[in-house]
């Protein structure tokens, strides 16, 4: 790419936004989980749940905790783990 200069984008937004972020880790019966939540107002009310062991995040709201196998496919975990990381993200209040 040498040569090109791009020197506009079109940008969709480019908004900063006061976070909340809290880390969290814990041990279930055969992983480590290393998450950090993300509280923000830009996803209506839902939050970014980084899995900081596999790098993998999803947007995470109650109505997405009830949806089968959710969990097990964004994060790539079995059964066992997804049921963990489940019953652990009903406990925060905000998810």
């Amino acid at each position: 790419m040498e040569g090109i200069i791009i020197t506009d984008f079109f940008y969709l937004y480019d908004d900063t936004e006061e976070t909340k972020t809290r880390f969290i880790s814990f041990m279930g019966s055969k992983q480590r989980f290393d998450l950090a939540v993300i509280q923000t107002d830009r996803f209506y009310g839902k939050n970014i749940v980084l899995d900081i062991q596999s790098h993998r995040f999803a947007i995470i709201g109650k109505d997405d905790l009830d949806e089968p196998g959710y969990l097990e496919h964004i994060y790539n975990l079995d059964e066992e783990d997804a049921a963990e990381l489940h019953h652990f993200l009903k406990q925060i209040t905000s998810v």
